[in-house]
């Protein structure tokens, strides 16, 4: 999902009181790649950076007009998709020739075109070091919600336009994000199944997105709780998809926590295994030719689950618990959640049947490791 910026927005009670710096240069960044502006990226070696899925011609031609070299950036996930051979860490980067057009690049970058536009390449990545800032421009994409692609230039001059960002706040916006949340407020909501719910809202400092809890029943910590940590997943949980078993899931917990007394569900912004819903469409276009739901985020450049768990972890430990009993078939989770200074004292089983529609994502979920 998309960061959204709330800078001006006034703290809730239990805010922090600063938000960091990096959270905030983040935050305009992402907000310039989305708008189809540059980002230039300082560090050892600087960079500017346009993202592909939004970047207009006119950018593209300004970039490529400099006196630097432009690369096409794309993750090692996309390149073995168009049989791209890997040089370098984390990313590759094409040199573009002068005369290069968006729509050509999108066709490139974009996995639900490859069928219309299936004749692409050869491609002769760069052999040579490259700078690790275009694999941070890179990592921006995601956090913008964009296709993983940008087109970079080491060392080009930035316009007026350009958004600038560190190279450090990109690398720390993780931990940044763990390290400054807060409870933001806390209000009684009235469950189907579980009447006794508190809904607990986190953000932090003063950028997106927000996490929520719902704590059910006011377990006591003195013993672990009973804990699910739940995706958020429109297509599932709102309007009830066929095609995964998330909206079960979400609602299966509720009424298991519930009957057993009480605990804790955590509800976390990362769409779509954290490629976010309009990337989690693409993938599901990718699924109607046969992938399945892994090797359909890895064909859009993604890894096969980009979720991270520190943020679950700093939320179970502003509600005071810190040790739990984990509703799960993910064992990732598990270790997860282990690293971060949580125990987990049992592992409690969270199946559903499938159906015809959901029956190969579940097959892959259990080839994934998925407990099922």
């Amino acid at each position: 999902m998309a960061l959204r910026s709330t800078a001006g927005h006034r703290k809730g009670k239990g805010a922090a009181a600063s938000s960091s710096a990096a959270l905030v240069h983040v935050a305009r960044a992402v907000a310039a790649f989305r708008a189809g502006r540059p980002v230039a990226i300082s560090g050892s070696a600087g960079v500017l950076a346009l993202a592909v899925e939004t970047a207009p011609d006119r950018a593209l031609k300004t970039l490529l007009a400099g006196r630097k070299p432009a690369v096409l950036v794309l993750t090692h996930a996309r390149a073995r998709t168009l049989k791209i051979r890997v040089y370098t860490p984390d990313v590759v980067a094409l040199p573009l020739p002068r005369d290069a057009q968006m729509a050509k690049l999108r066709a490139i970058a974009d996995p639900t075109k490859d069928l219309a536009e299936p004749m692409k390449g050869p491609f002769e990545p760069v052999r040579g070091r490259i700078s690790e800032n275009l694999a941070l421009a890179v990592r921006l994409a995601k956090l913008s919600g964009l296709l993983p692609a940008v087109v970079a230039a080491q060392g080009a001059s930035a316009p007026n336009n350009a958004a600038r960002i560190r190279a450090k706040d990109i690398a720390a916006y993780d931990e940044e994000s763990a390290r400054t949340l807060s409870i933001v407020t806390r209000a009684s909501v009235p469950l189907e199944g579980a009447e006794q719910a508190e809904l607990v809202a986190f953000r932090s400092g003063v950028v997106g997105p927000e996490h929520y809890a719902v704590v059910i029943n006011a377990p006591s910590a003195q013993k672990p709780v009973l804990t699910r940590l739940h995706s958020e997943c429109f297509t599932g949980d709102l309007l009830g998809s066929l095609k995964c078993d998330c909206g079960a899931q979400l609602r299966g917990a509720i009424r298991t926590i519930s009957k057993a007394g009480g605990g804790v569900l955590l509800y976390l912004a990362q769409e779509g295994r954290g490629i976010g819903l309009v990337n989690k469409l693409r993938a599901y276009r990718l699924q109607d030719q046969g992938f399945d739901t892994m090797e359909a985020n890895e064909r859009l450049g993604f890894e096969p689950d980009e979720r991270l768990y520190a943020i679950a972890a700093k939320m179970l430990k502003l509600l005071g618990y810190r040790s739990v009993r984990l509703l799960t078939n993910n064992p990732a989770k598990i270790g997860a959640l282990k690293s971060r200074g949580i125990r987990v004292a049992e592992r409690v089983a969270h199946a559903f049947p499938d159906n015809p529609h959901n029956r190969h994502y579940l097959q892959a979920k259990a080839r994934a490791g998925h407990l099922l």
